[in-house]
Order: C-alpha cells, then structure tokens, then sequence
C-alpha cells in the first residue's frame, strides 16, 4: 500500500510533467518574428553583459535592440552571436523588459548553445547561440532588452 507521503509525490511528479509537457509545447506556434544580436560577457563571480540586436517582424519591419544583462556564478570572458525565434510578441514595445533565463552553460573556444527565455509580457525568446572565448556559467542570467 502507497502512503499519503509518496501519492503527494506521484502526483506531483505528474503535475510537474504536464507542466513541462505544454511549455515544451509552446513554441511549435507560429513566431511573431526573428532576432538576431550580438554581445560580449565579462564574470567573475559575478558578471556583465552588453550588445545590440535586430528584431524583423513578419510583415518586414525591422527594429533595432540594445541588450544588457547580469549573470550569478559565472567565470571568464566570451562574445556571443547569436540568432532566434520570438513568439507573442504582440505589439512591438512588448520586446523590452527583462528576460529570465535558467540553466547551465560552459563555452571553450567556440561552441554552440541554444537558450530559451521569457520576459515579463510573457513574449518567450529561442536562441541559438555561437560562443567564442573561455566562460562557465552556472547561475541564472537575467537580461534586459530595450528598443532603441
């Protein structure tokens, strides 16, 4: 017999991947546009991000982004290129705000990364990265986008 203690975690282990499952699912929608943008990063411990980007919408407009962010647990220097998927964006001012991103990243030399992250007008951001220069990150990031 499963006691009250290990049904609470079955079910919540479920609930989990149900979550999961449709934030996964999101993105197969139609993307409002593409971004791309470059910037550099310097950590140690704590660390700094700064560059510029391109937004180009469906209909051909293009706009132009700065980017500036905070990185926790992060070591050494590195530039990134890189390029992505946004999705409900709904207006155009909905692209600045700050951006949540999660997860673990090390760069040596150069190498490919693939990120996502949300901001708080729920516009959700897929990045495919290319990074030079030698950096481990082990914190979250936080970014700040803002349209020029």
């Amino acid at each position: 017999m499963i006691r009250w203690g290990h049904r609470r975690l079955i079910l919540g282990l479920i609930c989990s991947l149900f979550v999961v499952a449709s934030a996964i699912g999101a993105p197969a929608e139609v993307p409002s546009g593409t971004i791309s943008l470059s910037a550099t990063s310097v950590a140690a411990g704590v660390g700094a991000q700064w560059g510029d980007g391109t937004l180009r919408l469906k209909n051909g407009k293009t706009y132009r982004f700065s980017i500036e962010g905070l990185e926790v647990g992060g070591i050494g220097v590195s530039e990134l290129h890189a390029q992505g998927k946004v999705y409900n964006l709904h207006k155009v001012s909905d692209l600045d705000g700050i951006y949540i991103v999660g997860g673990a990243n090390v760069a040596v030399g150069s190498g490919p990364g693939i990120q996502t992250m949300r901001n708080e007008h729920g516009v959700v951001i897929n990045l495919s990265s290319e990074q030079k220069g030698v950096k481990l990150t082990l914190g979250g990031q936080g970014v700040r986008i803002a349209l020029k």
